[in-house]
């Protein structure tokens, strides 16, 4: 059940499976499937309200990760928690709904780490330029992060949105990413550990690594021909005029991309 809408026009969900986790749907009239959004390092579900006005074919789920926004109280934090939230989403579903999952950047590593630990839980895996440094690692990145969270929230959104972007931010919406800056060293630290948080190999639902041709291409490319070395299952596409941020820049595109390779997925069942 459904509260009033969001500012970003999606619905609050009152009653979730895991207390305390901020949940937001759109949902349409005959949907061929449930496309569960997971948000990646400093974002939140709210972003994905672009991309669920322009999916009529499929119900939207989104919601803020723990740490995260509306669901910045909840602990304790940890890709292993973040994965158990995923699953939980996906099982509290209707039996019998088809499920996708969408994951952007850190999301992505979630989306993979939910579909190895419970297959059964979704039909089809997307990402869009997930991180995964233990198998390449992109050149000008590092590790090293600094003891004052709420810092490294604010050279993190610099970084990866730009100087211009953080400056025309109000005072409230910096304070709000830097309350998020936990949530972040978190995510970042857990992509570093030994071992790897899992084994892409053990992935056996079908997967699209997906990228754009604006940030760092070549390592994609690189990436991708790794993955389908390491597991035959995981398929790759390129998307043009695409930046980190395609579910912000390029909906449109991206929701006809996710349309389409669910057509591929149901025409190879």
């Amino acid at each position: 059940m459904s509260s009033a809408p969001t500012p970003h026009g999606l619905h609050f969900v009152t009653e979730t499976p895991v207390p305390g986790l901020a949940v937001a749907e759109r949902r349409v009239e005959r949907p061929e499937a449930t496309i569960i959004c997971i948000h990646g390092g400093l974002d939140r579900g709210g972003s994905f309200a672009r991309l669920a006005r322009r999916t009529d074919r499929f119900d939207l789920v989104t919601y803020d990760r723990r740490g995260y926004q509306g669901s910045r109280a909840l602990a304790p934090l940890g890709l292993a928690n973040h994965v158990g939230d995923l699953i939980a989403l996906a099982r509290h579903e209707d039996e019998d709904r088809t499920i996708i999952f969408f994951g952007h950047s850190y999301g992505g590593v979630v989306a993979y780490g939910a579909a190895i630990a419970e297959p059964s839980v979704a039909r089809l895996v997307v990402t869009y330029e997930a991180p995964l440094p233990w198998i390449l690692r992109r050149s000008g990145t590092s590790a090293a992060l600094g003891d004052d969270p709420q810092l490294e929230a604010e050279k993190f959104f610099r970084r990866i949105v730009s100087d211009g972007a953080w400056e025309h931010l109000s005072e409230r919406e910096r304070d709000s990413r830097r309350r998020d800056g936990p949530a972040l060293v978190d995510d970042l630290t857990s992509l570093h550990t030994t071992p790897p948080p899992f084994d892409m190999a053990a992935l056996t639902v079908p997967a699209v690594y997906v990228y754009g041709d604006i940030l760092a291409p070549d390592f994609y490319r690189s990436l991708c021909a790794e993955l389908t070395t390491i597991n035959p299952l995981i398929q790759s596409r390129e998307v043009t005029n695409a930046a980190h941020g395609a579910h912000l820049s390029i909906p449109d595109q991206l929701a006809a991309l996710i349309g389409e390779l669910w057509d591929e997925k149901c025409a190879s069942a």
